[in-house]
């Protein structure tokens, strides 16, 4: 895809729009593409003009004396591709991945009314309205709780049994990277020791732990016990507000792995079924069945755990509108706590590769009813919209939502999505976020990406901590 900006600087709205409607498509400066968008202010006049393959289309506005030369642009584009392609975006021209957010600040702007005119203007659906405000209302309750001194703590796990086709996270299978455990956890215990003296000696205060990955509960139960306990260890867990681990896969549940979790209080588990389609299973990678889902379930109810979320995501490969319903009404029937819909987020590559594909609405239109339907579904069912991000390739450009019942939303995706205060992370691909509560100012520090950087170079790991108390000292 080219895009040619003529006569005016608003080209980091253009592309970003572009994007949104063909996100696989690699942006090139110059040469011919089977597409070419061109942009062009001439004066008063906007023009744009969209060649896609065998398709063309033209508009042009007048600006007027008060309007805003990048949100006309904007609108402008947005609509000429909407024409073009017989699909408009959810969002508008809204391009943030949080969007919840962005209405608070325009409603400490403008006003509630204000707010949602603005977002009308901006495209937005009605439906994503109403879903922002009621995000950003439960979101502002939690971010209440946070306090100058606060943090939450993130601890990466970066195995799995094996590797799902739709994965983007740093994560490895146990036939791949199964090996490296042994050395991961003894040197992950040793960076949490080491951040739990910095945050002794800054006073911070523990919010939220949050184990995620990969899938945590790969290690063996006595490797989940020595994390925990170094945490019991070097932690101050008298303020901890919330204390989740995933164990996302249920081909990695046990009842031993699940009473040494509840034995260390963790008070949050994620079992994540993503689909209950059997076949939709196979065809993505995970090595587990619907049965497994339903039984790993019940062991973590048994084992005394009240707090289970539970994944499901829109636009599988091979599944379908009426798939997709049976899996969120199959989930509701066990009435987790929290339910979090993610929509499919598109993996580089050439997804539109003939002009059959790059307009065939088909399964974009698919995964919108799926997301749709969960949001109904949900809020007839006791669950309501509490965290939600967009991701910038995702299919139909929609969003993930989390959906809890009341008092058990999950207090760490909302301080980590708002970046509410700063998130102390430990092993490969964690990245610490350290906020100035004054200025807002974020500043990150990033662990090695993958287990074998981390193992081989692990007292690099630990001479970047000194940034945390430069941070804090500054």
């Amino acid at each position: 895809m080219i895009i040619k900006n003529i006569n005016h600087d608003c080209s980091y709205h253009t592309e970003k729009i572009a994007v949104m409607f063909f996100p696989l498509e690699k942006l090139k400066k110059d040469g011919d593409d089977n597409v070419v968008i061109t942009t062009e202010k001439d004066g008063d006049i906007l023009r744009v003009s969209v060649r896609a393959y065998s398709k063309y289309h033209e508009k042009t506005h007048t600006l007027k004396a008060d309007e805003d030369v990048a949100h006309s642009l904007s609108v402008l584009l947005y609509d000429t591709l909407s024409e073009l392609t017989s699909y408009t975006l959810p969002w508008g021209i809204l391009y943030g991945v949080r969007p919840a957010r962005l209405m608070h600040s325009t409603a400490e702007k403008l006003g509630i009314d204000g707010a949602v005119n603005k977002f009308l203007s901006d495209k937005v659906e009605k439906k994503r309205i109403e879903l922002a405000l009621s995000v950003m209302e439960s979101e502002n309750k939690i971010i209440a709780l946070s306090k100058p001194e606060s943090f939450s703590l993130y601890v990466s796990i970066p195995f799995c049994p094996s590797r799902c086709s739709y994965c983007s996270f740093v994560s490895h299978s146990i036939a791949n990277a199964g090996n490296l455990i042994s050395s991961y956890v003894q040197l992950l215990c040793r960076e949490l020791k080491k951040i739990g003296e910095i945050a002794a000696s800054l006073s911070l205060r523990l919010e939220s732990i949050y184990f995620g990955g990969g899938t945590p509960t790969t290690l063996s139960p006595s490797q989940l016990d020595l994390l925990l306990r170094t945490l019991e260890e070097n932690f101050d867990l008298s303020t901890l507000r919330e204390y989740t681990v995933e164990a996302g896969r249920p081909d990695t549940v046990t009842k031993e792995k699940l009473d040494t979790l509840f034995s260390h209080n963790v008070s949050r588990i994620s079992i994540n079924p993503q689909t209950f389609n059997d076949e939709v299973l196979k065809n993505i990678g995970r090595h587990h069945t619907v049965q497994q889902v339903y039984d790993a379930f019940d062991l973590a109810r048994s084992a005394g755990f009240n707090n289970i979320n539970m994944d499901l995501i829109a636009g599988l490969n091979s599944d379908t509108v009426d798939s997709f319903k049976n899996s969120l009404d199959s989930a509701v029937m066990l009435s987790p706590e929290s339910i979090t819909v993610h929509n499919l987020a598109l993996k580089s590559g050439a997804y539109l590769c003939t002009e059959n594909e790059f307009f065939d609405l088909t399964k974009r239109n698919a995964t919108r009813t799926m997301i749709d339907y969960s949001f109904d579904k949900m809020r007839v069912s006791g669950y309501n919209p509490y965290y939600m991000y967009r991701q910038s390739k995702s299919l139909g450009n929609l969003e993930n939502v989390g959906y809890a019942k009341p008092g058990f939303e999950c207090l760490y995706n909302v301080f980590m999505m708002d970046e509410t205060h700063t998130v102390l992370a430990a092993g490969a691909g964690a990245v610490t976020k350290l906020k100035n509560y004054e200025t807002s100012h974020i500043s990150r520090i990033y662990n090695y990406k993958y287990p074998y950087e981390y193992i081989n170079d692990f007292d690099e790991i630990l001479l970047r901590k000194k940034g945390i108390t430069d941070f804090y000292n500054s």
